[in-house]
């Protein structure tokens, strides 16, 4: 899950695993797999930075349990 901000200030969670495309319009642009469109303030730069850290967290942990 990633943290993105509306453009209201208000914060919730977006399912990485559920992210189709991200655009910049300039306005970031989150469509997610079902087709559901969020209007973000976060830039394509910083949400590809949290997806990957998300992504190596969940890397670590796996590699962990597995131990």
């Amino acid at each position: 899950m990633v943290k993105v901000t509306r453009l209201n200030n208000k914060t919730f969670m977006i399912n990485a695993e559920l992210i189709e495309t991200i655009e910049e319009t300039p306005d970031t642009v989150v469509t997610l797999v079902d087709g559901k469109k969020f209007i973000v303030k976060e830039s394509i730069k910083q949400l590809v930075e949290e997806i990957i850290e998300y992504k190596r967290s969940w890397f670590l942990l796996e590699r962990f349990i597995e131990k």
